[in-house]
């Protein structure tokens, strides 16, 4: 166990000399700081190439602190950019020092740890350790890009250790705050990786934006590299065992020679052994899913995956769609004469391929499946055992998600495993002659010609409604009250029968549960999570342990076509900023939904009931912003029909346990087709949430934009639109942001920024407002937000002439849902 060595002093002296040739390193020596720092210190960008002479690999550092480590390393934190040096990262660095006489004290550093990935600065910016001990970076126009959120936890300095480690530390030495809590893409010697934590892939080298495709993480029994689809596509997987089962993985580390596994501070092993080097080592999660060691040279001493993970068994090594054999890149091969996929750049094989006729749940008639012999996937987790090729076809076929059927099979066949992704990224060719077992993959195409396509079997709906007519003359008016009761009686049954035929004939439907199975899965319905409109939600226990929440509806009529158009709507959707659907009920009278459980609730929990255990920081507040603009724009854009939610509202977002919002409550949702721009239905949703345009009855998915922009206001603070447009439009927006919280007052500037989008969501004229990919783009900000904004937000929408289409739905009613026969199955 590597332990950390104490601070030293604020006046101890280098442990190095520094010698009169080496006269650069003098000059920039002056510039930073020892490795400590005490309060109201603040440091200004200025590392131009002017005045600081670029690395051998064209980086620029503007060294704040600096710790060497003896003859191997050092580290420093600063500023830092790579290539064109329009904006910078404040960055922990990792220097060589090595053979001081012939190279001098630095050599080109790496980045092992970041502050701002997905914010980064400019010239100007400043980083400063507040009187309040708070650690503040801000950008050149004073928007604050990162902050520790530290103050009033009695900081007294700022320490960069002999790891690597930046520390807040207070006045007994204790940590308040470390860099090592927050992993980025590395782990430097002697850094823990827990239980929870994982290393998320930049872009690129010189794309700092976090990639949050592909994640390295520990997990109870061992560690896994994955891709965050949902469910996560996983291409390594390794276990640790024990002879004692109840141990489990409390985290790993880093040490000189090896990857090393422990169960709160006892170690149980090595992982991987890694080859020694002449420097000192760090690991990285690259851009390319590999798991590198290096030395501090940037010297490549190993790639840990090696021997697991084969060349073409990477999620992204050629591309999605991208066929990887020995190395080389191409697309799927033709049927038929016709292509169904062409490279994104012929040039670059390495970057993939794209069907030429999109997918489309709305002509899923119109599909076929292209096999591809020989061709496996980086990942299996079958969705489907001991099934032959055909069943596997049609599974897929039934499922508008699936994108791909993936058929492992060891002898023939007839009994194999099929794996359905809802995601296709790089295929690989396998060798019949050396491989352990045989696999087809189905590939889900658009017709581009009139061959005959693999259709599903057809999903008939019963719509048997008897029809009793009593016309008798001189009946007694007993016997009709009689007839009448028996015909509703009757119709009842037959609509509750019909129904559940319809659901065991959709495709892709989650779990289907019996209600006796609910009763003992919640216990009888003893623990109430909440209540809604249409009923009440109770916590359950699977029998694997899994916990679930259980929503069961009361009632009839509008009930029912709630009921129908969530399980369709979601029962067979996967994003991570979506809850998930586990499974339903439908029996007898009974209706139920079980979704994934969600241990903090709703939002309206954090922002309307505030306590000191219900308080939300900035960072998590514009965490909660991205993921749900994230899930809505899955459901606008990348649906093959565009999923429009109707109900946005804060009681509607629920959060995980880390704080991971995602989209529920799909009762009140409608279909827009690609091709159709509005759709005219009555008006739904919440009061205070809805769109000035649901007065025309004429709505597009922008409803959804503008319900979003009052959950952000929501977030930002708790006061009432009209009281948002009047600070508006007196520019003194900063008196609304939430007082409650010193950390929102310290990001106000930021806030500010955050209310511009706001307001650009909850334009009057529904076709200013911007779509939800534009929204996401101006929250991370790689998109400016429109300047001649309206604060009046009641404004009449523009009519531009779009096509409209008349439902078959219309109900006169506030809370109207869409029929489920309008719903064409799960997307």
């Amino acid at each position: 166990m590597v332990l950390l060595c104490s601070r030293p002093s604020f006046f101890l002296s280098f442990s190095f000399v520094l010698l009169s040739p080496f006269s650069n390193f003098i000059a920039q020596a002056r510039d930073y700081d020892h490795p400590t720092a005490t309060l109201s210190r603040q440091w200004t960008n200025n590392a131009t190439a002017n005045n600081y002479t670029p690395y051998s690999d064209g980086s620029v550092v503007q060294k704040i602190l600096f710790r060497g480590t003896g003859v191997t390393a050092g580290y420093s934190c600063g500023f830092y950019c790579k290539g064109n040096c329009t904006s910078y990262l404040f960055a922990v660095l990792i220097f060589p020092v090595v053979n001081v006489y012939n190279r001098g004290l630095d050599e080109s550093p790496r980045v092992v740890w970041s502050a701002n990935r997905n914010n980064p600065i400019k010239i100007g910016a400043t980083l400063e350790l507040t009187p309040e001990g708070d650690l503040v970076l801000k950008d050149a126009n004073g928007t604050v890009a990162w902050s520790t959120n530290t103050s009033a936890k009695s900081v007294v300095g700022l320490d960069l250790t002999d790891l690597g480690n930046l520390v807040l530390f207070d006045k007994d030495n204790a940590t308040v705050w470390q860099s090592f809590d927050h992993p980025t893409d590395s782990l430097v010697l002697g850094q823990k990786l827990r239980h929870g934590q994982r290393l998320t892939q930049s872009i690129s080298e010189t794309n700092w934006t976090v990639d949050d495709m592909i994640t390295f993480s520990v997990n109870g029994d061992g560690l896994s590299a994955q891709v965050e689809t949902n469910p996560p596509q996983i291409y390594f997987n390794c276990k640790a065992y024990t002879w004692d089962t109840s141990i489990k993985i409390s985290y790993v580390e880093l040490e000189n020679g090896s990857l090393s596994w422990f169960s709160n501070s006892t170690s149980y092993g090595t992982l991987f052994s890694i080859p020694s080097a002449s420097s000192t080592q760090h690991m990285t999660l690259g851009s390319d899913g590999h798991l590198r060691v290096y030395d501090s040279e940037g010297v490549e001493v190993g790639d840990l995956f090696k021997g697991y993970v084969d060349d073409c068994a990477y999620p992204t090594v050629c591309g999605q769609y991208g066929i990887c054999s020995n190395g080389q890149c191409s697309c799927p091969a033709s049927s038929g004469g016709t292509s169904y996929f062409q490279p994104v750049d012929a040039r670059q094989p390495q970057l993939g391929c794209f069907e030429n006729g999109p997918l489309s749940c709305g002509a899923s008639q119109q599909q076929s499946l292209l096999e591809q012999e020989n061709i496996a996937y980086f990942s299996l987790t079958p969705n489907l055992e001991h099934i032959d090729a055909s069943s596997c076809k049609e599974a897929c076929a039934r499922n508008c998600s699936c994108k791909a059927a993936i058929f492992r099979y060891e002898s023939n066949r007839t009994n194999g495993s099929c794996y359905l992704p809802t995601q296709v990224f790089s295929l690989m060719n396998i060798d019949e002659a050396t491989s352990p077992y045989n696999s087809t993959a189905f590939l889900k195409v658009q017709n581009l010609t009139n061959e005959a396509p693999y259709t599903p079997v057809d999903n008939p709906m019963s719509n048997r409604l008897p029809v009793i007519l009593g016309s008798s003359l001189g009946a007694l008016f007993a016997m009709m009250i009689l007839i009448v009761a028996i015909v509703l009686f009757v119709q009842k049954r037959d609509d509750n029968q019909a129904e559940e035929d319809y659901l065991d004939h959709v495709p892709g439907m989650p779990t289907r549960f019996a209600y006796d199975d609910l009763k003992t899965i919640t216990n009888g319905f003893d623990r109430k999570l909440g209540e809604g409109g249409f009923g009440y939600v109770f916590e359950g226990t699977l029998r694997d342990g899994t916990k679930v929440a259980v929503k069961r509806l009361d009632g009839f009529g509008q009930v029912k076509k709630s009921f129908l158009a969530e399980v369709e709507t979601i029962g067979s959707i996967h994003h991570m900023n979506l809850v998930r659907l586990v499974g339903f009920c439908a029996e007898k009278s009974h209706r139920l939904l079980i979704y994934e459980y969600m241990s903090n609730g709703s939002l309206d929990r954090w922002i309307f009931h505030k306590s000191n255990e219900c308080v939300l920081d900035w960072q998590q507040r514009k965490k909660i912003i991205l993921d749900i603009a994230k899930g809505l724009n899955y459901l606008h854009e990348d649906c093959r029909q565009k999923i429009v939610h109707l109900d946005i509202k804060s009681q509607n977002i629920l959060l995980d346990e880390t704080f991971n919002a995602k989209v529920a409550d799909f009762g009140l949702s409608k279909l827009i087709d690609k091709d159709q721009s509005q759709i005219v239905t009555t008006m739904r949703g919440t009061p205070g949430y809805l769109a000035p345009e649901w007065l025309s009855a004429a709505i597009t998915e922008k409803v959804d934009v503008y319900s979003f922009g009052v959950v952000i206001l929501e977030i930002l603070y708790m006061y009432l639109l009209s009281l948002f447009k009047r600070k508006a439009k007196e520019e003194q927006l900063l008196d609304i942001v939430d007082k409650s919280s010193d950390d929102m007052q310290l990001n106000g500037s930021n806030a500010m920024n955050m209310m511009r989008i706001v307001a650009w969501c909850l334009q009057g004229d529904y076709i200013k407002r911007p779509p939800m990919s534009m929204v996401i783009k101006a929250l991370q900000g790689i998109v400016k937000v429109q300047e001649d904004l309206d604060y009046d937000f009641s404004a009449q929408p523009s009519s531009s002439g779009e096509v409209r289409f008349d439902p078959m739905d219309v109900e006169f009613n506030a809370t109207a849902t869409l029929l489920p026969s309008i719903l064409s199955g799960p997307r």
